[in-house]
């Protein structure tokens, strides 16, 4: 071959190869309902994912709250346009696991996609919650939180309360709350977001206490509702009755939008999420710390451990097998070491790994910032039982509304707290059998 031909060879091949259409990426579409710090760490994943490999690109797109999000997806599945990965808080657990054919389990996409995928990587606190009783995960854990106790140090000391020592049981943090109303807190001495996270499910799981029949609906749709038995929900909910009336405690609502009662300063005892964080670091002006939830000492065992909050991934059904490589591929990105890591650290979320957990408490982190530890203490305070395991009952959502309306019904007087449990669980019974109903056909 003369150095003509090899000449006229090159430029044919380059030509051709000029016109040869570039290879697309795969898209993956990520819904997810996170705002503000927590919405750029989301967005900063998928830039590092993208930026990391060519084959696939991440989109993320905010689609509202929690439950506005899992009813987007649900939505999109029946209209034939779910996204790839759709983040479902804890409460959809229930009504994602009995969603045939709309999500494929993560251990299947991993499998398939031949991704290194070992369950046992993972906090078993965390990953019980999403498994199957054989163990199976079926969702990805992402933002994983527990229920901690936040409180205003300089509020304690206003009040001639030691800040080293914040209270451990309820009626240590009810005398608290008097002596801070009385400093000045008129407003609010107690408070909790996610009224019925705080006073009923997280308050069953810390003083194993059951919710209902069927391992609070793990072992099966058929659960029945019986905490209005339990003589320690009524005495919580007496006293929070009580305690209502001279705003010692004071209702902040169903959900989070009261949570800046406590970064304005104006609740300095405040419960809710361990991701509530970034918010307290980002906006209280005074000294703050966190601690466990309080329990009653007279319940036998107690405390005994926290059940998760936050969020999950779950992959859609329907999807083509190249996409479902590109999710595995993400997740496989997310579950690094490093990369749980800085997210723990950085953003208050639980490291899912027990690798990343190791390593930060390792590195001495946690002395000087114990806060971001103590829902990992709470979660592995005791090895879960029947009723601290977690709970998954399907329209959860709806159930969790009935259960405020109760104890909303109680704080205003309009029923007593042993009518307005009994009606939590009779009205919450009736939403069970309706969607055991529905799950069967």
């Amino acid at each position: 071959m003369t150095i003509k031909s090899r000449i006229l060879m090159s430029v044919a091949a380059f030509a051709l190869a000029g016109t040869a259409p570039a290879l697309a990426q795969t898209e993956i579409q990520w819904w997810h309902a996170l705002t503000g710090a927590n919405n750029d760490v989301v967005v900063k994943l998928a830039e590092d994912f993208n930026a990391s490999q060519k084959d696939y690109k991440v989109v993320p797109v905010y689609k509202g709250s929690y439950p506005d999000t899992l009813n987007a997806g649900i939505a999109a599945f029946r209209a034939g346009q779910a996204p790839h990965i759709l983040q479902v808080f804890e409460v959809g657990t229930g009504t994602m696991m009995s969603a045939k054919g709309a999500i494929k389990p993560v251990h299947e996409v991993m499998k398939e996609a031949g991704e290194k995928f070992d369950p046992n990587a993972y906090l078993p606190a965390i990953t019980g919650y999403y498994s199957t009783a054989k163990g199976d995960m079926l969702s990805m854990p992402f933002n994983s939180s527990s229920m901690v106790m936040w409180y205003n140090k300089d509020a304690f000391k206003k009040a001639g309360l030691d800040p080293a020592k914040p209270p451990k049981t309820w009626p240590e943090t009810f005398e608290a709350a008097k002596k801070l109303k009385a400093a000045g807190y008129d407003k609010c001495g107690v408070s909790n977001a996610w009224a019925t996270w705080a006073n009923i499910e997280q308050f069953g799981a810390w003083h194993n206490v059951a919710l209902s029949t069927k391992v609070n609906g793990m072992a099966g749709f058929d659960a029945v509702l019986n905490f209005n038995k339990s003589p320690a929900f009524l005495k919580h909910w007496t006293n929070l009755v009580e305690l209502q009336k001279d705003k010692t405690y004071d209702y902040s609502g169903r959900t989070n939008n009261g949570e800046g009662r406590f970064t304005s300063g104006e609740c300095p005892i405040f419960l809710t999420s361990s991701g509530f964080f970034g918010n307290v670091k980002a906006n209280a002006k005074f000294d703050w710390g966190n601690a466990p939830m309080p329990y009653y000492p007279d319940v036998q065992g107690a405390p005994q451990n926290s059940i998760i909050g936050g969020a999950s991934l779950w992959v859609m059904g329907g999807k083509k097998a190249d996409e479902y490589k590109g999710v595995a591929k993400f997740f496989t990105f997310l579950s690094d070491v490093d990369r749980q890591v800085k997210l723990h650290t950085e953003s208050g979320y639980l490291p899912i790994t027990k690798a990343a957990y190791e390593k930060v408490k390792a590195s001495g982190f946690y002395k000087d910032k114990p806060y971001l530890e103590t829902p990992i203490l709470e979660l592995t305070n005791k090895t879960p039982t029947d009723n601290s395991k977690g709970l998954r009952y399907g329209s959860l959502v709806q159930i969790r509304d009935i259960w405020s309306e109760e104890l909303e019904a109680a704080l205003n007087g309009q029923k007593s707290p042993q009518a307005a449990l009994d009606a939590a669980a009779e009205r919450g019974n009736q939403m069970l059998r309706q969607f055991e109903r529905t799950a069967q056909r």
